[in-house]
């Protein structure tokens, strides 16, 4: 389904749905998993999934909820889950009551992909800001395939990418700059 963050719109899947991790990563197009990310809906459930030590803790916990992800190095167990072939993932705690709300009643996080219009069949390959390739409103993802429910407040939606910190290291190191600050 899509859903609107405190970023742009996401698709997301239940972690726990093997044929929703399946199909998420048939409709994102994208071979690379560092474009996944899995959010959750307090921090907590970062360490069921992630190695996360003290000064990681305190960083996160002084980012969120906000436009943020971080990658950490994943465990075993959720490298096995979402068949990874990578040792790292992506966590973010969006500002955003829908998916905290889906993430709370489902009791469960979600496997996500930033909504692109890449993913429209009828997407002809224009350039320009990477911005543009983000949607504003719910309507115009009616298109992308085996997309099954868009969960549409009517508001416009802000075009903007999240802040991505690669914090695996004792360094900091930024991946992408977006709306968040960057604590370096």
């Amino acid at each position: 389904m899509a859903v609107p963050t405190d970023t742009t719109w996401a698709i997301v899947c239940s972690f726990n749905s093997k044929e929703g991790v399946k199909k998420l990563r048939s409709i994102s197009k994208e071979r690379d998993e560092q474009h996944f990310t899995l959010l959750c809906s307090e921090l907590s459930q970062f360490s069921k999934f992630c190695s996360l030590d003290n000064s990681r803790f305190r960083l996160i916990n002084r980012l969120i909820p906000g436009p943020y992800v971080f990658i950490l190095k994943t465990f075993l167990n959720t490298e096995k889950a979402l068949s990874l072939k990578r040792r790292e993932i992506g966590v973010r705690i969006p500002n955003s009551p829908i998916p905290i709300a889906l993430i709370k009643r489902m009791e469960s996080p979600l496997y996500s992909i930033t909504a692109k219009r890449s993913m429209l069949p009828a997407f002809n390959g224009e350039e320009g800001a990477p911005e543009d390739q983000l949607f504003e409103a719910g309507w115009e993802m009616e298109g992308i395939n085996g997309l099954d429910l868009i969960l549409d407040s009517g508001e416009v939606q802000e075009r903007v990418f999240s802040t991505v910190l690669d914090i695996r290291r004792d360094e900091i190191t930024l991946v992408r700059q977006g709306i968040g600050v960057c604590p370096l």
